[in-house]
């Protein structure tokens, strides 16, 4: 046929298989790139070998954790607080923001409050948390939690303070109730905004998770990287650290595609 494609179709499932191999690979190749320049600086002699471990030693060492269950153990601590907190934060942000947007006299109470931490460094609460909690989980998963929370709050306050107005007052003419608009129409239209503030939390509770334990904790990621580099062991302290970021990427594409997912709808329209 004219202007059709006659190549067989297994032809061009295969051309489209490289394109995209093509793509992840062109995605990547600053990190292979920054890979191959990190070797290249310790075996050159630019940097001492023992404050930037080789490529080659920090895999090693990984692995070595790895078999011993050392790393696994932690990883687990790390992350079961890092969802607790997380977790926490998305629900009960999310309520209070909504409630902000749709009731006017909380958020006359809640308002300064939020302004007041928002801008505050969550890291700086550390030395009150152990104070109130001690140095258990519950100081960890609060303080992530309250670092969560915070960016929850002010993503679902502005994507339901954002909802069309005329479509609120045309779905309460026709008799919708204030639960029902709600649901129906205010939530659906915040949640762009609620996903995107519940992506910059994820990211908060890897940072908080990490920074927690390096004071107030006697297992985790980050009590691991900082025991391994107070003991010099600094291939397993890197190869702790670039775990941490691995988890955190893993986590961050996981939960963009979720986003996509949840939004097909808005892309449909």
């Amino acid at each position: 046929m004219a202007g059709g494609d006659l190549r067989p179709a297994s032809a061009t499932a295969g051309h489209g298989s490289f394109v995209e191999v093509v793509a992840v690979c062109v995605r990547y190749l600053p990190l292979l790139i920054m890979m191959a320049v990190w070797e290249l600086a310790g075996r050159s002699g630019l940097v001492s070998q023992q404050m930037l471990p080789g490529v080659g030693a920090i895999a090693a060492a990984f692995f070595d954790l790895l078999q011993s269950g050392e790393l696994v153990i932690n990883a687990w601590r790390s992350l079961s607080r890092a969802a607790a907190g997380l977790g926490l934060a998305v629900i009960i942000g999310m309520a209070i923001g909504l409630l902000m947007a749709t009731r006017p006299l909380f958020r006359n109470v809640i308002n300064p409050i939020v302004r007041i931490l928002y801008p505050m460094p969550k890291s700086a609460l550390i030395p009150l948390v152990m104070i109130w909690f001690g140095l258990g989980d519950a100081s960890k998963i609060f303080l992530i939690f309250l670092g969560c929370l915070l960016p929850v709050i002010v993503s679902a306050y502005h994507g339901a303070r954002g909802v069309n107005p005329f479509v609120i007052w045309s779905a309460t003419s026709l008799g919708a109730s204030k639960e029902e608009v709600l649901r129906e129409i205010i939530l659906p239209a915040a949640l762009p905004d609620i996903l995107a503030g519940c992506r910059t939390a994820l990211a908060f509770s890897f940072i908080l998770m990490v920074s927690s334990e390096f004071v107030i904790a006697k297992d985790g990621l980050g009590f691991l990287i900082g025991s391994l580099g107070d003991g010099g062991n600094y291939p397993a302290m890197f190869a702790v650290i670039l775990t941490v970021a691995g988890t955190g990427f893993v986590a961050d594409r996981l939960f963009g595609s979720f986003v996509n997912h949840c939004l097909r709808w808005k892309e449909q329209a």
